[in-house]
Order: C-alpha cells, then structure tokens, then sequence
C-alpha cells in the first residue's frame, strides 16, 4: 500500500516562500512521476507542477512558472516544491500525487495519478 507523507505549508505573507516535501513509500515504481496539485475552495484541483524520475523532467503549470522549483529531495521517492514569491491567488490546499508511467499529454491531468497525499494547506495574505 503506498503511502505519501507531506510535510510544509503554512500561512505566509504576500511575496514570503514556503517549501513543501513530499515522501512515497510502499512499492517499487518503474517510472516514479511525482509531485503536486492544488486546490482552493470552489476551485477545481490545478496542476502545480511534476518532476519525472526517469530523464529528470520537469513540468509546471503556468500560473507558477519562474516562482516555483521542483527537485528530487535526498530521501528516496522525495519531492520539495520550493515556493518563491507566493501571492495569495497561490492560497490553496496543495496535494502530493504520485504516478507511474504518466503518458505525457496526461501529465497535467489528475486523472493521470493513482495516489494522492492527505493535502496541506498554504495561505498567503496580501
């Protein structure tokens, strides 16, 4: 059974930074893609961004391009999602997902990811 365990988020200031972890464990993947969504209320859930353990590929949503950095953490199956410049459209609860073998017109697709952590919340006030 694979568990996720996040860790980070909190509530910040307008232009502050925020880092959030992210560990899977519970089985072996061939093509770990891991990494986050969110979701504000009354909002559907959004990509944020994905990081591709074979290859090292990085993908972001839009919204968050040039703010946020995905990296490997040096735990095995960690993900940091390091959160530069929040502003408070980023208010959100923002969720680890994890899948293998994301086709890569899925990769933005929630759909796409089989697990999902338990959310934490990020709140940015202006």
């Amino acid at each position: 059974q694979v568990q996720l365990v996040e860790s980070g988020g909190g509530s910040v200031q307008a232009g502050d930074s925020l880092r959030l972890s992210c560990t899977a464990s519970g089985r072996t993947f061939n093509n770990l893609h891991m990494g986050w969504f969110r979701q504000a209320p009354g909002k559907e859930r959004e990509f944020v961004s994905v990081f591709r353990w074979n290859g090292n590929r990085i993908y972001y949503g839009d919204s968050v391009k040039g703010r946020f950095t995905i990296s490997r953490g040096g735990a095995k199956n960690t993900v940091d999602l390091q959160m530069n410049n929040l502003k408070p459209e980023d208010s959100a609860v923002y969720y680890c997902a994890v899948g293998d073998g994301v086709i890569l017109s899925q990769i933005r697709a929630k759909s796409a990811y089989n697990y999902w952590g338990q959310g934490t919340q990020v709140t940015v006030s202006s």
